[in-house]
């Protein structure tokens, strides 16, 4: 697959830095499992490391964490988007904005949605030698539901390609909210909204 020529780039930065340890969430049908999306954010430096950031903790390392998936980030964006979901279901008042970390992101970022990207593609960060490279997008499950609140949400995010994307820490550094990136392109691989039809296309449902 050939990869067709970007536009100028959009002003790219970092929103918001959220960690969490892992703890209790109740999910939708009752049960209560260990979850580490209950990311809250936090102020300045942040250091990085191979298996993620400083302070974070995954739950089920089976679906989360790893080499392959240490950094989860997320479109700002898309967050509009989830606004009027939940309103429009009735579980959140009219335009109440969602948290940072809500969606379960170590970054926040601004300027980069998953059309943007392909698997392998890199991050790199103004100031800090810290490198993070594009694994896979997201594979949202029932912790995603919980915490929307509504059944459909993981289905929502995959159909509407709102994933957003896990990274792999190539080099590690620290990293703050405000802070500045670039992609550079490898080339090669899917792109990202490829990445997820491929996935859930045999989803029922899809």
């Amino acid at each position: 697959m050939n990869r067709p020529e970007s536009a100028a780039p959009q002003a790219r930065r970092i929103v918001s830095i959220s960690v969490s340890l892992a703890r209790p969430l109740r999910a939708l049908g009752g049960r209560t499992v260990l979850s580490g999306i209950a990311k809250k954010p936090v102020s300045g430096a942040v250091a990085v490391r191979a298996l993620g950031l400083e302070g974070d903790e995954q739950a089920d390392l089976e679906c989360h964490g790893g080499l392959r998936k240490a950094v989860y980030a997320y479109p700002q964006e898309h967050l509009p988007f989830w606004v009027e979901e939940r309103r429009a279901r009735g579980l959140a008042p009219f335009d109440a904005p969602l948290a940072a970390g809500f969606i379960g992101e170590n970054l926040l970022l601004s300027g980069l949605l998953e059309s943007d990207l392909w698997i392998g593609d890199t991050l790199h960060f103004d100031d800090s030698s810290c490198t993070l490279r594009v694994t896979q997008p997201r594979e949202p499950c029932y912790k995603l539901c919980a915490v929307m609140g509504y059944a459909q949400a993981a289905q929502v995010m995959a159909r509407t390609l709102r994933t957003g994307f896990y990274l792999a820490v190539d080099a590690p550094g620290d990293l703050r909210a405000g802070m500045a990136f670039h992609v550079r392109s490898r080339g090669s691989g899917l792109p990202v909204t490829e990445a997820i039809r491929a996935k859930w296309a045999k989803q029922r449902n899809w």
